[in-house]
């Protein structure tokens, strides 16, 4: 790449480019590229003016210059790089549109009234036309032939300030419209796309860490404890256990080896793993944003295309009424006025807009809805159905009880688990430490070397006596500890929880009994949503009867169905539906991905899976159940604003086609008003619905 050093300071330098080497998506690539460098601190590319400006630490200047020479054009024409930068848009704000409008409308009224008519003209033409093109294409009762046929009537009457008047209004309509949708999609398109993550890659033999926007198809990456996946992929190397609540709802990890598959979203909660990416994760982003938001705009909400078809067919009527007014009464002022005034301009206005007000205020709120059509069939729903597992659970095991056997003490028991547990960093052992941690016990390191055996146990020995700890196969089967008729007693009373055997020099000490708890804002939120209409709340699950049944009374859901498979939650979703109910599926795994899309309206949790998130038709931030009532309540706005709007819209138009038609509102007077209500209504649709 071409450039000169524009100036030069310790940790800082600009570098100048001709605007032309580079197009807004390149220049954007260069400060993507250069950015990830080691010792960069940050880049900013103003294509405006062909500046580079980078600062910089811990690296030379010379370093920093070879960064940017390297990028020639193998990495500024890569079409694969190209498409995993998004260019920023180079709009007009709101008010400078607003007020470019308002300022040339009012200018023109200066001119002379023969260059006023050219200018009319030439400003008129381009809403001519939209008419004659809707009455060629065989709808000649729209929206666009009232305006063109109001336009044209007063300018051929000579009554240009009319004309000017009207094609102001809907100029600044089609602007408030224009810039609802704009800010809407913007929303939306941030909500998915996020563009500071990294990763560790194996790239010719080193470690390397670059955005995942650069990731495509056989990358190794590198994911270590603690981290999670970015990718669908392979895993081609290590061991690892991975939990993947998010993805199967299983509360507890699993082992991935060589030849297994992981997904994006899983954790890996100990190991490390390599794994080959099957897809283009920047890619897939880029994909899923343009998809989503074209299919938001084709998912109106019925209440919107009901307003939209009612808007089509008062067309008709407008031209009746002008029509019989002239007929009757030859008077060409009277006809003009009802002429003016249409239902269909402010109707198919404010509706859509009233839902892109509504999928903005759901995104400033962190939810993601995929059209209105869901929002709608949301406001309508007496029933909402739940997963269990990381949905009213936190799907983040803790201890519940610890039963010792013989005359052993609780806290002894306790003390010396976390003890081993403490070094390691899977789910079960946290919930071990953590529960030492709350009991104030200081398990100090007495013991001699651990030895752990993966997703088996953990041996160690303190005073000479053998210490173990971990599942039943690893403690009864592998370590040959008997199982006593008491213990035998103790773990089938135990259900719906995990546990950890704890033996001391042979012998069973305690089981160690760990639940997934249920999310602190579990019981508000479901009381909440029954205050809001819903009549059956009900919790489907793959846990027995006994968990489901405790969970159930601890939220306060009406119903609940236990050991569901998958098809059995898409079953039951479909047998309320076929009652009459109009159903929610809230959940966040693989596993309940069909039921999401059987329901009326799919709804995923913040963290869900991918497979889910894509299902789902709405998307809950993090925090996740907290925002269905803040989602329940906009989206009941938002039927409550488009059924209003109507009624006022019916209410003002008529009275001014009554006015028209006792020949107390001249034309222009007319085209004022309905245009100043339509812009009103539309102003008050754009405000917030939460």
């Amino acid at each position: 790449m071409d450039f000169q050093i524009s100036h030069s300071l310790p940790g800082r330098v600009r570098l100048r480019y001709e605007r032309h080497i580079l197009s807004l998506r390149q220049a954007m690539l260069v400060q993507m590229l250069v950015g990830l460098q080691e010792g960069i601190v940050s880049v900013s590319v103003n294509t405006v003016s062909g500046s580079i400006l980078i600062e910089y630490k811990d690296t030379s200047l010379e370093t920093v210059i070879s960064y940017v020479k390297a990028l020639d054009g193998k990495y500024l024409n890569d079409e694969n790089l190209l498409s995993s930068v998004s260019v920023p848009s180079v709009q007009e704000s709101l008010l400078e549109s607003l007020l470019s409008l308002t300022v040339e409308h009012f200018l023109k009224k200066l001119l002379p009234l023969p260059l006023r008519k050219i200018i009319s003209l030439v400003s008129i033409v381009p809403r001519v036309q939209k008419g004659i093109a809707s009455v060629v294409r065989g709808k000649p009762f729209c929206a666009e032939t009232l305006d063109a046929a109001a336009i044209s009537l007063s300018y051929l009457t000579g009554d240009i300030d009319t004309a000017g008047t009207i094609n102001f209004l809907l100029n600044i309509g089609d602007t408030l419209e224009d810039y609802t949708k704009r800010k809407s999609h913007d929303n939306l398109t941030q909500s998915l796309l996020i563009t500071d993550e990294t990763v560790t890659i194996v790239q010719d033999g080193e470690e390397k860490e670059i955005s995942t926007q650069l990731l495509k198809a056989g990358d190794i990456v590198i994911v270590r404890a603690g981290s999670v996946i970015p990718v669908d992929g392979t895993v081609v190397d290590g061991v690892g256990m991975v939990n993947q609540a998010s993805m199967t709802g299983e509360a507890l990890p699993v082992q991935r080896e060589k030849g297994s598959s992981v997904f994006a979203s899983t954790i890996i909660e100990e190991g490390e793993i390599k794994i080959k990416v099957k897809a283009c994760g920047g890619e897939t982003k880029v994909s899923k944003i343009a998809n989503m938001i074209d299919r938001s705009n084709s998912l109106k909400a019925a209440s919107q295309e009901k307003a939209e078809r009612v808007a089509d067919n008062l067309v008709k009527y407008n031209f009746l009424i002008a029509g019989l007014a002239y007929f009757f009464t030859r008077n060409f002022t009277k006809a003009a006025s009802t002429l003016l005034v249409d239902y269909s301009c402010a109707m198919k206005l404010s509706a859509p807009i009233s839902v892109l007000s509504a999928m903005r205020d759901c995104a400033r709120n962190g939810i993601l809805a995929k059209g209105g059509k869901f929002l709608e069939e949301f406001a309508e729903s007496d029933t909402i159905v739940f997963d269990k597992t990381g949905t009213l659970t936190e799907s983040n095991p803790v201890v519940k009880k610890i039963v010792v056997f013989g005359s052993r003490k609780e806290n002894e028991v306790l003390k010396l688990a976390a003890c081993l547990e403490e070094h390691f960093p899977h789910s079960l052992a946290r919930a071990v430490v953590n529960e030492a941690a709350s009991r104030g016990l200081n398990h100090k390191e007495e013991h001699t070397k651990v030895e752990y055996i993966l997703a088996h146990g953990i041996a160690s020995s303190l005073d000479g006596k053998k210490l173990r700890i971990g599942s039943a196969h690893f403690i009864f089967d592998d370590e040959k500890i008997p199982l006593t008729k008491e213990a035998d007693d103790c773990i089938n009373t135990i259900t719906g929880c995990s546990q950890l055997y704890f033996a001391i020099d042979g012998e069973l000490a305690a089981i160690i009994v760990i639940e997934d708890p249920i999310r602190k804002e579990s019981c508000a939120v479901i009381k909440k949503l029954k205050d809001s209409g819903f009549k059956n709340v009900i919790m489907i699950t793959g846990d027995n009867k006994h968990t489901a049944k405790e969970v159930a009374e601890k939220t306060g859901v009406t119903d609940f169905v236990a050991e569901a498979l998958p098809d059995t939650k898409v079953s039951w979703i479909e047998k309320l539906k076929k009652e009459g109910h109009k159903v929610v599926m809230v959940g966040d795994g693989i596993n309940d991905s069909p039921a999401l899309s059987a329901a009326n309206v799919g709804i995923a949790m913040g963290k869900a899976s991918s497979i889910a998130s894509e299902t789902a038709d709405i998307l809950l931030p993090d925090d996740g159940l907290d925002s269905l009532p803040v989602l329940r309540k906009i989206s009941r706005n938002l039927i409550s604003r488009i059924h209003g709007n109507n009624r006022a819209i019916i209410g003002i138009n008529s009275a001014l086609i009554a006015g028209g038609l006792a020949g107390s509102i001249t034309p222009q007077m007319a085209a004022l008003l309905h245009n100043s209500s339509t812009v009103a209504i539309s102003v008050n649709a754009m405000s917030s619905l939460d």
